[in-house]
């Protein structure tokens, strides 16, 4: 018997305004597709804009297992200051001269910070200080540091340098347009910091957008406003399962048991991947260990097919 909670579930892939938390995008969504059952797979500053991945009613025990381990940005880096926060909400807190700066030492910069390298997030981070959020510390004005941590970036490529005088450059800053292809975890306001850093300059992030999230991108995002007026799914469950993660067909019998917790014989597939039934429905996500593949999260319980 289908259940409202499968029929309505999946994902929603919205194209973040700046100006609101992923917080905010979350509530928005509960009002627009009417449900309390509202979560999202990482979070998105309040100053940057693009894939942010939200799931709705049983999708959301997707979230946690989804693989979204790459993730691609465009973004503006303004040489020439440094803020406080790594980005242009901060205060400056110190300045330095571009006019010296060429762009084959800019070349070296960039490829000094590619590949995989060792960064200290920003302050301003989500990241826990003795179980509170190091944003939130910041902002009472104590003293801490973040420990560096290691990071991939795959790509960091300059789009565009936009010096002082130049058409859109704006007096004592160079702006580099840059898209980034990079590990989660990764940030994009630390390679701005430390971009400046390396050229003496300061540096900070004055613009953020993020394309891509896993397998998902803004090809599958809508605003809030298209949703609010078109309340519709990006991806049902079973589009956001086979897009997410392998296949692996199984009868009908195979489809009952896993629906009910019980386990499978092994095929010797490696990592979480998803049972599908004869009717190209998602039953469960199988891992296998040892003798045993058995369900890591029931996309459909027995009680609901």
């Amino acid at each position: 018997m289908a259940d409202a909670s499968i029929e309505n579930a999946g994902l929603v892939i919205v194209d973040k305004a700046a100006g609101i938390t992923s917080h905010d995008v979350v509530s928005r969504c509960r009002k627009i597709f009417n449900t309390r059952r509202v979560g999202h797979a990482g979070t998105l500053d309040p100053m940057a804009t693009g894939v942010l991945v939200i799931g709705v009613e049983r999708a959301t025990k997707l979230l946690g297992l989804l693989s979204l381990t790459t993730k691609s940005y465009t973004a503006t880096i303004r040489l020439g200051a440094a803020t406080d926060t790594d980005d242009r909400e901060g205060r400056i807190i110190s300045r330095g001269a571009v006019s010296a700066i060429c762009d084959d030492e800019i070349t070296r910069a960039v490829a000094d910070l590619t590949g995989d390298i060792s960064q200290v997030p920003a302050k301003v981070s989500a990241i826990k200080v003795d179980g509170r959020r190091a944003h939130a510390l910041a902002r009472t004005g104590a003293e801490f540091d973040l420990a560096a941590r290691p990071v991939r970036v795959s790509r960091f490529e300059i789009r565009a340098i936009r010096r002082p005088g130049d058409d859109g450059g704006e007096s004592g800053f160079l702006d580099l347009d840059v898209e980034v292809d990079c590990s989660a975890g990764t940030y994009i306001r630390s390679l701005a910091r430390d971009l400046g850093d390396a050229l003496g300059s300061g540096g900070h992030l004055t613009a953020l957008r993020r394309t891509a999230v896993g397998p998902f991108t803004l090809d599958h995002a809508r605003t809030l406003d298209v949703l609010a007026e078109t309340p519709e799914l990006s991806l049902t469950i079973d589009q956001a399962a086979l897009l997410s993660f392998p296949r692996r067909d199984i009868d009908d019998d195979e489809a009952e048991s896993i629906s009910q917790g019980r386990w499978l014989v092994p095929l010797g597939l490696k990592g979480i991947h998803v049972g599908v039934d004869p009717r190209g429905q998602a039953i469960a996500l199988i891992e296998e260990k040892g003798r045993r593949a058995s369900s890591v999260m029931v996309v459909r319980p027995a009680t609901l097919r």
